[in-house]
């Protein structure tokens, strides 16, 4: 039995913050980091909001550590609001899941049914708006916890490219690459369904006809930023049916011990994962065709014209290159600058980490610790 849910009511348009002004709400509460609480980006919030009380916690880092969350719950009980609504990257959506899911479990806030939790998305990515999936760093030990409950889903998405629209090139990059990843990854999941088939097919395909655009000429093209905001949105519903794969298992656990950029790593990855999980790296006798005739479909969205499945995913592969090239993106964990003795120094605590991370158990292949370190040896 397959159960989808699709809770979040998505708001699209250059209108999209006016739903702000709908809301009924006494008391609001903003998780944001420190550029965002001091960019014109949040005068345009609270221009929506009127003359709401608006308590705003801007200490949100990049890997959002426990810490911070801890903070934040104490501002949240403190506050007692009945909104809370995160606005920015991928972290501070992360930061603000974990705020309200913890807090609610340890009873220092109002449940979750009690809070209407509002998304908005500064970044074209992590289609964090629209997944019950977070991230939490353990910075003390250097691991990325994944939480994953239905907690923790936004109840409202906004959609609003006006914050995208300058969003720098490498930030653009990154992101762009990492919803490539999220759509790639649900196509191939073991519970991939036709659903978020749909979802990953239609992202993939923007990805490659608009990241570059978006990449080179962002503050000036207005459908490249739009199509990519719709996009990270869209492979977000797909894996947040079905789950990802060991691409970002891997990413996770290199991610926490180095603290380099996700998208970064998802991005240099990503074709050593297509060849492992394809059965072109790390050959098994046994392994399912079924598997590489799915990242041949994938080829075609893209416009691979071979027929023959392993030489349509070499093109693949081909075609990630280009686009990894085009927007400027690292190949390899040295040119991220992770050496190789520091990479081989830590491979068999990341690949136990990769193993155990809640997005392998959806591999449509599944890894041996040995695999995982072959994967990333291809790469350094």
């Amino acid at each position: 039995m397959t159960t989808l849910n699709f809770v979040p009511q998505i708001v699209v348009g250059d209108d999209a913050l006016d739903f702000l002004t709908t809301i009924d709400g006494d008391e609001i509460f903003i998780v944001t980091d420190k550029f965002i609480s001091e960019s014109p980006m949040m005068d345009a919030i609270k221009e929506k909001l009127g003359n709401k009380p608006v308590t705003i916690f801007s200490d949100i880092v990049p890997d959002p550590p426990i810490d911070d969350i801890t903070k934040g719950i104490k501002v949240l009980e403190a506050n007692n609001a009945d909104t809370v609504i995160a606005i920015g990257g991928g972290s501070a959506l992360d930061a603000a899941k974990g705020i309200v899911y913890f807090a609610a479990k340890s009873g220092l806030g109002k449940s979750r049914s009690d809070l209407t939790f509002i998304a908005i998305p500064t970044t074209s990515g992590t289609g964090s708006e629209v997944t019950d999936f977070s991230v939490i760093t353990d910075s003390d030990r250097g691991v990325k916890y994944p939480l994953v409950t239905k907690d923790i889903l936004p109840d409202v998405a906004l959609l609003y490219t006006g914050f995208v629209m300058n969003l720098p090139k490498q930030q653009t990059a990154d992101t762009g690459i990492d919803v490539l990843t999220h759509a790639i990854e649900a196509y191939v999941s073991s519970q991939a369904n036709s659903i978020s088939d749909a979802f990953a097919e239609k992202a993939i395909k923007l990805v490659f006809q608009y990241l570059p655009k978006a990449y080179s000429e962002g503050p000036y093209n207005k459908e490249a930023r739009e199509q990519m905001h719709l996009a990270s949105t869209m492979a977000g519903l797909a894996f947040n049916m079905v789950s990802l794969g060991i691409n970002h298992s891997i990413a996770h656990a290199v991610g926490g011990k180095f603290h380099k950029v996700h998208g970064r790593i998802n991005g240099i990855l990503l074709n050593s994962v297509i060849q492992y999980n394809s059965g072109l790296l790390c050959e098994d006798v046994s392994h399912p065709t079924t598997i590489l005739k799915r990242y041949a479909e994938i080829a075609q969205f893209v416009g691979v014209k071979i027929k023959e499945p392993k030489y349509a995913v070499l093109q693949l592969t081909k075609k990630i290159d280009d686009l990894r090239t085009a927007v400027e993106m690292p190949d390899s964990f040295t040119k991220l600058g992770i050496s190789r003795e520091e990479m081989e120094a830590a491979i068999e605590e990341i690949s136990v980490a990769a193993i155990n991370d809640r997005c392998t158990p959806t591999n449509p292949r599944v890894p041996k610790s040995e695999d995982i370190q072959a994967i990333i040896r291809t790469v350094i």
